[in-house]
């Protein structure tokens, strides 16, 4: 009876075994990819230059909050209270108006991001189009991201699981 369950399993084994294939992995540095491309390079330098002149910018007017709060204490004892609290007001004001140019420029829905978003998107586009495109040509289905900044870069649609987890879990 053992010998018979023995063989059944070694059967059983080998037949899965044969149905198995080896998943084909590759890794990409994608940002050895990118930083080698001019337009990639002409991009980055731009926003640099671009940051560069807005943060002068904020700085600049920071520099003027600061320049007014120095006038209001060497003229605080000479300022009534009216006149007092109208300066402060005034460079309350000020400080709101120079963090909202700061949140346009620089925050996550700012000028900086969106200009990232319209210079190195299509950039990055023509890199992962590539990466599909290698990855069809030599039938691989995974491409993982050397450096780790960005993970999975390609996988074969094939091995996508999601819609069955939905399923499970009865979700549209």
């Amino acid at each position: 009876m053992n010998f018979k369950h023995v063989i059944t399993a070694c059967i059983l084994t080998i037949g899965t075994m044969t149905q198995i294939q080896a998943q084909k992995i590759a890794l990409v540095d994608i940002n050895e990819v990118l930083s080698s491309l001019p337009d990639y390079d002409n991009a980055q330098k731009e926003l640099d230059r671009i940051s560069a002149e807005w943060r002068q910018q904020v700085s600049q007017e920071f520099d003027k909050i600061k320049s007014m709060y120095n006038k209001l204490q060497a003229e605080q004892v000479l300022l009534s209270a009216e006149d007092k609290v109208k300066k402060e007001d005034e460079i309350i004001k000020k400080e709101t108006e120079v963090r909202e140019l700061q949140k346009a420029k620089f925050g996550p829905e700012g000028e900086l991001f969106k200009k990232r978003q319209e210079m190195v998107s299509p950039i990055q586009d023509k890199v992962f189009a590539a990466i599909e495109n290698y990855a069809a040509e030599r039938g691989l289905d995974i491409i993982f991201d050397k450096g780790g900044a960005t993970g999975l870069l390609f996988s074969n649609p094939e091995y996508d699981k999601t819609a069955d987890i939905k399923k499970k879990l009865s979700i549209k």
